[in-house]
């Protein structure tokens, strides 16, 4: 049976995904340190409202409120016997909006990392790594999620190990990394290692890419390695709005409606076909990006120079595809859907 997703990607060259989660449920009343998934079955109407919210503002695609939703990050709030529940729930919210949207959009089923080291450096196995994605895939399979969606991933085998988990579930899945450490994730992988790495797995990705990370500019030079490398899959691209700044106890990001706009009109033009955005961007940002693209006549893909004259400098001179070793010029370690 084709997937849903698959459906929408034969008609469109490009389709818009959601922005952040955390921001949002942040000015909704989430404490910092509150696990967002609890959310789901003690607010569903914020989490109705935080997706109605992308919607609203053209996204195609929207995540579910599950990015923590694997049994090793619910059991940090004592929540882990919930896992298969509260992921259900996230897309049972998210289906109820998105049948109620009077258009096709796709509900996608965030599972983020799980917080834990893989072996060898640490102690999680890949058997355990695949069992927890399993069941959180499981959970947002009964709710109604159309497509898995694994983001934010740095090591390659935490990746391969949500694949599987996928797999298990009998799950169609796209998957993002977060290339946030000099152009590369912060496990050492390059945009060029994991568009290689995608391809040999058995149970592929719907579409690829990369999500978070520093800021708009870097991302798009991933975007770039990853066309670079010659894949025909589908590439994503969720960057944040901006860099993070700490102001009066909150964090926040600094890029305009104007500047996502920008970015999302030279995402497309570098590659890629599904095109959202990370911490910070909020319906504004996503309304600014949808009627870009809309409006916009696609063009040449943008050299480094021109994304750095639009949107700012990166974050390093090298991101490792050319054989140079990174070097850090600043960071950020915000890390996940904010």
């Amino acid at each position: 049976m084709t997937n849903p997703l698959t459906q929408l990607l034969a008609t469109r060259d490009w389709l818009m995904a959601d922005g952040a989660t955390g921001t949002t449920l942040f000015n909704m009343g989430l404490s910092s340190g509150d696990a967002p998934e609890l959310w789901n079955e003690d607010h569903p109407d914020r989490i109705a409202a935080l997706y109605k919210g992308a919607v609203d503002a053209g996204s195609d695609i929207f995540l579910t409120n599950s990015f923590g939703g694997t049994r090793s990050r619910l059991k940090l709030h004592n929540a882990q016997d919930r896992c298969y529940s509260l992921n259900k729930l996230a897309a049972e919210i998210g289906r109820e909006v998105a049948d109620a949207s009077g258009r096709r959009v796709i509900v996608a089923g965030s599972m983020g990392p799980t917080g834990e080291i893989m072996a060898p450096m640490g102690t999680l196995t890949h058997a355990a790594a695949v069992e927890m994605f399993h069941e959180q895939a499981e959970g947002l399979r009964d709710g109604g999620a159309d497509v898995a969606w694994v983001e934010t991933i740095s090591a390659p085998e935490e990746y391969a190990a949500a694949a599987e988990g996928c797999a298990r579930a009998g799950m169609a899945w796209c998957g993002t990394m977060s290339f946030d450490t000099a152009g590369r994730t912060m496990m050492g992988l390059t945009s060029a290692g994991m568009a290689e790495m995608v391809e040999k797995l058995a149970h592929a990705p719907l579409a690829f890419g990369a999500n978070c990370g520093v800021g708009a500019s870097d991302l798009l030079r991933t975007v770039l390695g990853f066309r670079a490398c010659g894949s025909e899959r589908p590439v994503i691209a969720k960057g944040n709005a901006g860099i993070p700044k700490y102001h009066d106890g909150h964090i926040h990001y600094d890029g305009t409606p104007e500047l996502m706009a920008r970015y999302a009109v030279l995402a497309r033009d570098s590659g890629a076909t599904i095109i959202g955005g990370c911490c910070g961007t909020t319906p504004e940002h996503l309304r600014a990006m949808r009627a870009a693209l809309e409006n916009t006549p696609r063009s040449e893909a943008p050299t480094l120079e021109q994304i750095t004259a639009e949107l700012g400098g990166f974050s390093s001179g090298s991101d490792g595809t050319d054989g140079n070793a990174p070097t850090r010029e600043r960071s950020s370690r915000r890390r996940g859907r904010d």
